[in-house]
C-alpha cells in the first residue's frame, strides 16, 4: 500500500520552471484572481446562514484534502520518506483548514466571531501579502505551485466572503476578537515549536514566533541582531498593526468614517 502510494505521488511530481515574480503570469493571476474573489464574495453576501456555513465547511474540506496530499507529496517526493516538521500545517495561512471546518459547527457567539474575524483580518492580510512577495508561492513543482497559488487566493475569498456577509471583521469588537484569536494561536504555535525542537530535535517555526530565528524579510535581521525573543514581540505587533489597517479600511468603506471618529449623520430629505 505504502509503496503504491509512493509510486503514485512520485509519478505526479512534475517539475517546472517557476513563473517569474512580477512577471506577466504573476500580475495577471493576482489581478484577475482578486477581482473574481471580490465579485463572487459580493454576489454571495446575502445567502442564508445555513448556506454560508455550507460554503465555509466545503472550503474547509477541500483545503484539508489538498493539504493531506501536500504533506504526502513532501514526504515521498521531496523529503525521501522523511517527515519535514517545518512543513507542518500550522502556519498563519494554514489555520483556515481548521476554522472552516470547526467554525460553522459552533453556535453564534464570541468564539465563532473571533475565528471569523481572524480569517478576515489576518488571513486576508496574509493572502494579499503572499502575492505581493510571491517567493513562497512559486516552486519547482507543478503541484506545489498550483496548490500555493490557489490556496492563498482562497484565503482572499474567505476573508472577503465573511466580511461582505457581515460574519466578522467589520465591527469595532471584531478587531479585538481577531487579535485574541491570533495571540492564542501564536501561543499554541510556540508550544509546538518548543516541543518539536527540544523534544524531537527537529526544526519547526510555526507562526515564526521562535524559538528559531524568523526567515521573513526584515524580521530575520531582528532575529540575528537581537535574538528571536526580541524579534517575536516586534513581529506580533507588526502583524496586529497590519490587521488593524485592514480593519480600518473595511470599517471606513462600510461606515464612511473611522472607528475613532464621528460618524457622519445621514441627511433625511
Amino acid at each position: 500500500m505504502i509503496e503504491a502510494l509512493d509510486a503514485f505521488i512520485e509519478s505526479t511530481a512534475w517539475t517546472m520552471d517557476p513563473p517569474k515574480a512580477y512577471g506577466a503570469f504573476h500580475i495577471l493571476y493576482t489581478l484577475i484572481g482578486f477581482a473574481l474573489c471580490g465579485i463572487i464574495a459580493w454576489k454571495l453576501r446575502k445567502v442564508s446562514n445555513k448556506t454560508s456555513k455550507w460554503i465555509l465547511f466545503s472550503i474547509g474540506v477541500v483545503l484539508a484534502v489538498s493539504e493531506i496530499y501536500k504533506q504526502l507529496f513532501y514526504y515521498f517526493a521531496i523529503e525521501d520518506n522523511r517527515y519535514s516538521w517545518g512543513d507542518f500545517p500550522f502556519q498563519l495561512c494554514s489555520i483556515p483548514i481548521y476554522m472552516c471546518l470547526i467554525g460553522p459547527m459552533l453556535k453564534p457567539g464570541k468564539v465563532q466571531r473571533g475565528m471569523y474575524s481572524f480569517m478576515v483580518l489576518f488571513n486576508l492580510l496574509g493572502g494579499a501579502i503572499s502575492f505581493a512577495e510571491p517567493s513562497g508561492l512559486l516552486h519547482g513543482y507543478w503541484f506545489l505551485t498550483v496548490h500555493a497559488l490557489l490556496w492563498h487566493m482562497v484565503l482572499v475569498f474567505i476573508g472577503l466572503f465573511i466580511c461582505f456577509s457581515g460574519g466578522g471583521g467589520n465591527e469595532k469588537s471584531d478587531y479585538i476578537g481577531g487579535v485574541c484569536t491570533f495571540l492564542a494561536l501564536s501561543v499554541v504555535a510556540f508550544g509546538l515549536n518548543c516541543f518539536v525542537q527540544y523534544g524531537l530535535g527537529e526544526h519547526m517555526n510555526m507562526f515564526f514566533v521562535g524559538p528559531g530565528n524568523s526567515p521573513l524579510a526584515v524580521f530575520s535581521l531582528f532575529s540575528e541582531w537581537f535574538g528571536w525573543y526580541v524579534n517575536t514581540p516586534i513581529y506580533l505587533f507588526a502583524v496586529c498593526l497590519g490587521a488593524y489597517l485592514i480593519f480600518l479600511l473595511i470599517y471606513y468603506l462600510q461606515n464612511r468614517s473611522l472607528p475613532f471618529g464621528k460618524k457622519k449623520e445621514k441627511i433625511v430629505v
